[in-house]
C-alpha cells in the first residue's frame, strides 16, 4: 500500500497500481458508465508524451535518464502491456485532464519501476513536472484526438472507396437489364439496373472525397499552446519541435496553427468532419432502404433485388429470411446522425478560452468514425458485393407497368398515350398488346421503339420524332 498527496489530501493505492492520486479520484467522480476512454485517444496521448521527453531531452530540459526511462515506459505501453492501468471513464468533466493525468501517472510509474524504483517515488520522475513537461491538457487531449481520428479516416475512406468499386462493378454487370425505376414508390419510366448500380456508386464516390479532404481540417494543431494557446511554460523551440516529430512518428501532414488560441478555444473542426460522417450516414440509410424496397418479398412484393441469405430470419415462419445487414446498416447510419447532433450541441457549448466538453466530442466523434468504418466494410462484403438482380421478375413487372407508353409521347402525343394506358387498365392489357391492337405499331417496330438500349438514354427515342 502507497500513500500520494494531493492539496485536496491523502489517498490510499494498492501496491501494484501504476495510475495514481488524480486517477484515483477521477475513478470514484466518474462512476456513471462501464465504458473507459477509447485507447486510441489514450495511445496518441502516450505518443506525444513520448515526443514530448524526446524534445526536452534535445532541449537539455530534461536530463538523459529521466528521459529514456520516460521513452521506455512509453513504448511498453504502446505495446499494449498496461492498457487495463487506463481506467478513466470516457463520461468524464474536466475537459480532459483526468485522461491526461491517468496517462502522465501510468508513465511516470512505468518508468520508475524501469529505473528499480518504487512506484509513487515522483520525486525522481513526477507525472507533471517530468512527464507532462512544458505541456498542458488543453493541447495535449485535442491534438491526441485529432490524430487518432484522422488515423481513422483513412480507414474509413479506403472502405468507402471498396464499396465504390462493388457498385461499379455491379453497373458493369448489369448494363443491359432493363428494369422499372419508380418515383413516390410508383411506377416510372423505364431504367437500366447499371444506370441504378451506376448512380449509387457516384453517390458513394461523393462520400469517400468529402471524408477524404475532411481529414484536413484536423491536421491543425495546437500543440505548444499549453493551457489556452498562448503558450505560456512552453519554449518556442519546443513548439516547432514536438510538431516536426509529430509529424514524423504519425506519418501525417501535421501543422501548428496559426492561431494557437483560436485553435485551443474553437472546436469547429469536429463539427465539420462530424457533419460529412452525417452526410456519409443518410445516403447510407437512403439506398438500404432503396435495397430493401426492389428485395421486399420476394414472391409477394417486388423481388428484383436478391439479397444473399445471411441467418435465418424468423422463429415461427419457416424459410424466411430478412435483409439483416441492410437493417444494421440503417440503424448503425441513425447512430452517427444522433452522435453529430451531440457533437454540435457540445461544439456550441465551449465558452471563451476552452471548451470544457471535449471528451464527449472526441468519444462521440471516434465511436462515429470507428462504427460507419466497420460498418461500410460489413455492408460491402457481406450484402454489396453478393447483390444479384432477378431479370425476370425485372422484365415482368416492367411489362406490367404502363409506363411503358412514355418513352412513345413524341410518336403519338400525350393524348393518345393517355387513351392507350386507359384501355390498358380497362382491359387489363398489356401496352404492348394494346398497341397492337389499334394497330398504331407493327410487333418489330414496337419491338424497335422500346429497347432497352433506345428509352433508357437522354434524347428523342430512335423512330421517334
Amino acid at each position: 500500500m502507497r500513500i500520494e498527496i494531493d492539496y485536496l489530501g491523502k489517498v490510499k493505492l494498492e501496491d501494484g497500481i501504476y495510475y495514481g492520486i488524480s486517477t484515483s479520484r477521477a475513478l470514484k467522480n466518474f462512476n456513471v458508465s462501464n465504458e473507459k476512454v477509447n485507447m486510441k485517444i489514450i495511445y496518441e496521448l502516450v505518443n506525444i508524451k513520448r515526443q514530448a521527453a524526446i524534445t526536452n531531452r534535445k532541449l537539455l530540459y530534461l536530463d538523459r535518464v529521466k528521459a529514456k526511462a520516460i521513452i521506455t515506459a512509453c513504448n511498453k505501453i504502446l505495446e499494449g502491456k498496461y492498457d487495463n492501468s487506463f481506467v478513466i471513464n470516457r463520461y468524464q468533466g474536466g475537459a480532459g485532464t483526468s485522461t491526461n493525468m491517468n496517462v502522465n501517472e501510468v508513465i511516470a510509474n512505468v518508468a520508475l519501476e524501469i529505473l528499480e524504483h518504487n512506484l509513487g517515488e515522483y520525486e525522481i520522475i513526477h507525472p507533471i513536472n517530468h512527464v507532462n513537461l512544458h505541456q498542458s491538457t488543453n493541447d495535449t487531449f485535442p491534438t491526441a484526438i485529432k490524430i487518432a481520428a484522422i488515423k481513422v479516416i483513412r480507414k474509413l475512406a479506403l472502405q468507402y472507396a471498396m464499396l465504390q468499386k462493388t457498385f461499379q462493378e455491379k453497373e458493369t454487370k448489369y448494363g443491359k437489364v432493363i428494369k422499372l425505376s419508380r418515383t413516390q414508390y410508383m411506377d416510372a419510366v423505364p431504367i437500366l439496373a447499371g444506370q441504378m448500380f451506376g448512380a449509387y456508386a457516384e453517390t458513394f464516390s461523393r462520400d469517400r472525397w468529402r471524408i477524404y479532404k475532411v481529414e484536413e481540417r484536423l491536421r491543425t494543431i495546437n500543440i505548444g499552446g499549453t493551457a489556452i494557446g498562448t503558450g505560456l511554460n512552453a519554449p518556442l523551440k519546443y513548439t516547432f519541435m514536438m510538431t516536426s516529430l509529430l509529424q514524423e512518428s504519425t506519418n501525417i501532414g501535421l501543422s501548428r496553427a496559426e492561431s494557437l488560441i483560436d485553435n485551443t478555444q474553437n472546436l469547429d473542426a469536429f463539427n465539420e468532419v462530424s457533419g460529412l460522417l452525417k452526410v456519409a450516414a443518410s445516403t447510407l440509410i437512403k439506398i438500404c432502404n432503396d435495397l430493401r424496397f426492389l428485395a421486399s418479398g420476394p414472391n409477394g412484393g417486388i423481388g428484383e433485388v436478391i439479397l444473399k441469405d445471411n441467418q435465418v430470419g424468423s422463429s415461427i415462419m419457416p424459410g424466411k429470411t430478412n435483409p439483416v445487414i441492410l437493417e444494421m446498416v440503417i440503424q448503425n447510419a441513425y447512430k452517427v446522425i444522433a452522435n453529430d447532433s451531440l457533437i454540435n450541441n457540445l461544439v456550441t457549448s465551449g465558452s471563451l478560452e476552452l471548451n470544457a466538453f471535449l471528451p464527449g466530442i472526441g468519444e462521440a466523434l471516434l465511436e462515429s468514425l470507428e462504427l460507419l468504418t466497420n460498418t461500410v466494410n460489413i455492408f460491402n462484403n457481406k450484402c454489396a458485393k453478393h447483390i444479384e438482380i432477378d431479370i425476370k421478375k425485372c422484365t415482368e413487372n416492367l411489362e406490367n407497368s404502363h409506363t411503358l407508353i412514355t418513352p412513345l409521347i413524341s410518336i403519338i402525343g400525350y393524348d393518345k398515350a393517355s387513351e392507350i394506358v386507359k384501355k390498358a387498365n380497362a382491359y387489363n392489357k398489356t401496352i404492348k398488346e394494346v398497341l397492337l391492337t389499334e394497330r398504331l405499331f407493327k410487333k418489330d417496330e414496337i419491338e424497335k421503339l422500346l429497347d432497352p438500349l433506345n428509352i433508357t438514354k437522354p434524347g428523342i427515342i430512335e423512330g421517334g420524332k
